[in-house]
């Protein structure tokens, strides 16, 4: 005789895809009002009180100008993304090595995040003309990968300490009771644990890459450069040009957040708020 107890087999639920997208729509939505009515009343002011363009632009007259000008506006902001990705890369690595160490011996990162804060307090304005003599000049990209690295480094390893450390004790007490080394903790706990906490500086990162390329741009670059571009559009009046500037650095941005938010979303399917 079979013991086999009969198991009821769930039917998977269809158009799952389809209501996941929805769902994004549903949320991305509010902020697309926003954004249509704030174009709006940037349009309707202009125009209302006779603003003149050297001030601010038309929303259209900048739209116009973006498409005349695509060609040479994104191969300048391509290589301007090229500075800021490697400087995102370069910080944002380099910030999770050195919370791993401080994660490691404490006393280590008592004694040094004092430093690590008064660097970051620099305003970068100040900062990337020195860079620039250090790293070669004003032309090369190292400068400007510095920059961009130097702003990332500071909030991609606040985040990542803050998430090594926020392991719950019973966890550790659990984990040491099974005579596991600091290497097992780290990459079964600790790890796991600062995973929400990394990106979240990541993300941040992303958008500092991206200004902090720009202004080390604005201190000497190369001509097909995206902040030169805006910088020299300005001089000479051509504020149109210059804001269609402003817009792609502002879409390679955001493409750079995107990126780093999907990676995100796959990352980290076990956690509820990233996972739905």
């Amino acid at each position: 005789m079979s013991t086999d107890v009969p198991v009821a087999v769930q039917p998977v639920p269809r158009g799952g895809l389809g209501r996941m997208v929805g769902r994004r729509v549903v949320d991305w939505l509010p902020a697309l009002v926003v954004f249509v009515g704030l174009v709006a009343l940037w349009q309707g002011l202009i125009v209302w009180l006779h603003v003149q363009q050297f001030l601010l632009p038309k929303p259209t007259s900048i739209a116009t100008t973006f498409w005349t000008d695509k060609s040479e506006l994104w191969h300048a902001g391509w290589y301007t993304f090229q500075e800021a990705l490697g400087g995102f890369a370069l910080g944002s690595g380099f910030a999770i090595l050195v919370a791993l160490v401080l994660a490691r011996w404490r006393p280590l990162a008592t004694a040094l995040l004092p430093y690590a804060v008064a660097a970051n307090a620099i305003p970068i304005i100040a900062f990337a003309p020195i860079t620039n003599q250090w790293f070669g000049g004003g032309l090369t990209k190292s400068s400007k990968i510095a920059i961009a690295a130097v702003l990332c480094f500071f909030p991609v390893l606040v985040n990542t300490l803050r998430g090594l450390t926020s392991v719950r004790p019973q966890d550790l007490e659990l984990m040491r009771s099974y005579a596991a080394g600091n290497v097992e903790i780290f990459r079964r706990v600790r790890i796991p644990t600062a995973l929400p906490f990394i990106f979240a500086g990541l993300k941040v990162a992303t958008v500092l890459a991206m200004i902090g390329a720009v202004v080390g741009e604005y201190f000497g670059g190369a001509l097909n450069a995206i902040g030169v571009l805006i910088l020299s559009r300005s001089r000479v009046f051509q504020f149109n040009e210059a804001w269609a500037g402003v817009l792609v650095v502002c879409l390679f941005g955001l493409a750079l957040y995107i990126a780093v938010a999907l990676i995100e979303r796959l990352a980290l399917r076990w956690v509820p708020s990233t996972s739905e």
